[in-house]
C-alpha cells in the first residue's frame, strides 16, 4: 500500500471534517421534510448500532425502519434485546416509522404452489399460516414497544390465478387490519413483487376489496416495476386511492443487457423519484419516506446504501421536500 502523503491525509481530514459540519445541517432540514425520511437498518448492517449510527450521523436523519437487527428478524428478539434496542434508538435520537414485520407472507392454505416461489425473501422470518395470528399480535406489541402505530404487511405468496382466493384472502386482511385497529394500530400493505399485491394496479384493486380504515398502503413503486409495471409511477401511481397511502419504500429497478429487470441505486431507474416526490407533497402526504436499498452494486449493503441515500437526498432536494 503506497504510503499516504500529508495532501491526502489533509484532503481526507476535509472531508471529514465537512461530512461533520454538514450531518447537523442535513438533521435541521430533514426535520422541516414533509416525510418522515428513514432508513430500514439492516439496509445499511446487521449491526444495530453501527446501523443507527450511519443513520443518525452521516445521514442526518431522525427516523428509522425496523426489520432485522444484529441478525435476528424482529419477530425473534428477546424482551431483553428489543430494551437494548430502544437504549440504542434513544442514543442516537432516532424514531421508528413502522414495524416491517413479516404478517401474511406466507402460503395461502389449500392453493396450489406456484412457480413464483423462486422469488421469495423471507427476511429471517419463518412462521407458517396457522401462527400469522401471533405474528399479528407480537407485531402490534413490537410496534408499541417502539412508539409507532404501524404495522407493515402482505397478501400472501403470489399465485398464478388468485381470482379464486381473493375474497377470502381480502377477508382475512378486513379481519386482521380491525384487529389491530382495536389496538391503535394500522397495517400498511406493501405491494410486494413476489406476493398477490404486486403493482399500483393490484393495489388500488385490494383497498377497493377491503374497505377498513385500518388498512393503508405501503407504496413500492419498484416493486411494482418489478412485477412489470414498468409506469408504475405514473400509471400505477394513478390508479391508487391518495388517501390511503400512508408509508412508502424508495428504491429503483432498471432493465439489464439481457432485458432482465434488476434492483438499481435510487437516482436510476424507471422510478423519477423526484416527481414521485413531488407528487407525494401535492397530496399532503406527511408519512414515511424509506429507503430499502436491495441494489448491492457497490459491493456492500453499506456502501450500496450510501449511494443510494446519494440519490434520494438529491431527488428529495429537487421536489423541494428536503
Amino acid at each position: 500500500m503506497p504510503p499516504l502523503s500529508r495532501r491526502n491525509f489533509l484532503a481526507g481530514a476535509s472531508l471529514s471534517i465537512a461530512a461533520a459540519a454538514a450531518a447537523p445541517a442535513l438533521a435541521s432540514l430533514a426535520s422541516k421534510s414533509p416525510f418522515h425520511i428513514a432508513v430500514i437498518s439492516d439496509e445499511i448492517s446487521e449491526d444495530f448500532d453501527h446501523a443507527c449510527s450511519v443513520i443518525a450521523k452521516d445521514f442526518g436523519l431522525e427516523w428509522v425502519e425496523l426489520r432485522g437487527l444484529n441478525g435476528k428478524n424482529l419477530q425473534n428478539l428477546s424482551e431483553d434485546e428489543i430494551a437494548s434496542a430502544r437504549k440504542t434508538l434513544a442514543r442516537y435520537s432516532l424514531r421508528v416509522t413502522d414495524i416491517a414485520s413479516p404478517l401474511f407472507k406466507v402460503d395461502w392454505p389449500g392453493a396450489p404452489l406456484s412457480t413464483y416461489a423462486e422469488k421469495r425473501d423471507q427476511f429471517g422470518a419463518d412462521a407458517n399460516f396457522k401462527q400469522q395470528d401471533d405474528v399479528l399480535s407480537h407485531s402490534i406489541h413490537l410496534a408499541k414497544a417502539f412508539g409507532t402505530d404501524k404495522v407493515r404487511c402482505f397478501d400472501f405468496w403470489r399465485l398464478e390465478d388468485v381470482k379464486p382466493y381473493r375474497s377470502a384472502i381480502n377477508d382475512k386482511l378486513q379481519q386482521a387490519a380491525e384487529a389491530a385497529g382495536k389496538q391503535g394500530i394500522l397495517l400498511v400493505l406493501e405491494n410486494e413483487f413476489a406476493c398477490n399485491t404486486g403493482t399500483g394496479r393490484e393495489a388500488a384493486a385490494t383497498l377497493a376489496g377491503v374497505p377498513s380504515r385500518n388498512l393503508a398502503l405501503n407504496w413500492d413503486p419498484a416493486n411494482a416495476v418489478m412485477r412489470g409495471e414498468l409506469d408504475a409511477f405514473s400509471g400505477g401511481w394513478d390508479a391508487l386511492p391518495k388517501d390511503r397511502i400512508h408509508h412508502c419504500h424508495v428504491k429503483n429497478a432498471v432493465k439489464n443487457n439481457a432485458g432482465k429487470t434488476e434492483w438499481a441505486p435510487v437516482d436510476k431507474g424507471f422510478i423519477d423519484w423526484t416527481a414521485q416526490f413531488k407528487a407525494l407533497k401535492q397530496i399532503g402526504y406527511h408519512n414515511a419516506v424509506s429507503l430499502e436499498t436491495h441494489w448491492r452494486g457497490a459491493g456492500t449493503p453499506e456502501a450500496s446504501t450510501r449511494i443510494s441515500w446519494s440519490g434520494m437526498k438529491q431527488a428529495l432536494e429537487g421536489s423541494h421536500t428536503l
